[in-house]
């Protein structure tokens, strides 16, 4: 299957269980990979025949900046799931949700979730 790869998409989010990063927020980095026949738009040079990125892009800026979640798990879940709903030609969506600033002591480059979901 073919694939649109958006990668390292930065946000700045509202998204934790603690108070202090649901009041200060943080940094996200957000990979999206969807799968898709994109032999059409190969053929044709037609972006009609494929999913526009920066669509895309503007409802993960959605999730990531205007809704908050306790957990990266829901965010990310969100996010695939509408990606699923309003693109009918992606048959997978593959959400990577990096959290580089978590509260936590201790030297690392992020703590994050990975999630593929499918039609």
């Amino acid at each position: 299957m073919d694939k649109i790869l958006m990668s390292h998409m930065g946000f700045y989010g509202f998204h934790g269980v603690l108070d202090e990063e649901r009041a200060i927020g943080q940094k996200f980095f957000i990979d999206v990979e969807l799968s898709l026949d994109l032999s059409g738009a190969g053929a044709s040079d037609d972006v009609a025949q494929t999913v526009s990125y920066a669509e895309v892009y503007d409802d993960v800026k959605y999730f990531a900046e205007s809704a908050r979640y306790n957990l990266i798990e829901a965010l990310a879940e969100n996010i695939a799931q509408r990606i699923l709903a309003k693109y009918g030609v992606v048959a997978e969506v593959l959400v990577r949700v990096k959290k580089p600033e978590a509260p936590v002591r201790g030297i690392f480059d992020y703590f994050g979730v990975e999630i593929r979901r499918a039609r």
